[in-house]
């Protein structure tokens, strides 16, 4: 693993446990679905709230996004990228829901802090972040960022998993990067 940083070290460490934990899951070992879903379920909840944009349907998106993992783990061939998998399942639940019932409603501030107290993984400093991005980036630009920075994914597979040019995937990281310092340089 020379000219590797220990960031994509351990970013590759844990896609192979995901990998995993999905192929024991393929073998209906309840168990791993339970780890994937401890380690994951930030991650999944995050993106179904910054696409359906309510506290009560991301949830939803959630529990229904690990019944999906559960049934389709057989059909799943692993490609390195296991996360982008569980996410396109959320993407697809997400936008079915926002479909089915016509809507894309404003999370309340008081949602929005409820539910992050629920991972304390996420640092206060990550929150003020997080409520920003929520307050000032458009739909596209707030997906992007969640799918970087709580995720992880690379630029190239976000292009891929939003069916964008990674040129516009670059463009619209950027500009959100922009208006969330400016959003804190406001704040101090």
């Amino acid at each position: 693993m020379f000219g590797t940083t220990s960031t994509e070290r351990n970013t590759a460490l844990s896609q192979l446990a995901l990998d995993d934990c999905l192929e024991r899951i393929a073998m209906g070992d309840k168990n791993a679905l339970a780890e994937l879903f401890e380690v994951t379920k930030a991650s999944v909840y995050g993106f179904a709230l910054s696409i359906v944009k309510n506290a009560h349907d991301a949830e939803d998106v959630l529990q229904e996004c690990y019944v999906k993992i559960w049934n389709a783990a057989e059909s799943y061939v692993s490609q390195g990228k296991p996360m982008a998998w569980i996410l396109t399942i959320a993407r697809n639940i997400s936008t079915s829901l926002l479909r089915e019932r016509s809507k894309s409603s404003e999370l309340p501030d008081d949602d929005w802090h409820e539910h992050l107290a629920d991972y304390p993984s996420v640092s206060t400093d990550d929150r003020l972040v997080l409520e920003a991005a929520m307050e000032r980036l458009g739909d596209d630009e707030r997906q992007i960022v969640m799918l970087h920075a709580v995720t992880g994914l690379k630029h190239i597979e976000i292009a891929g998993l939003m069916s964008l040019p990674l040129s516009t995937v670059l463009s619209k990281y950027n500009r959100a990067k922009k208006k969330l310092r400016k959003t804190l340089m406001e704040g101090e």
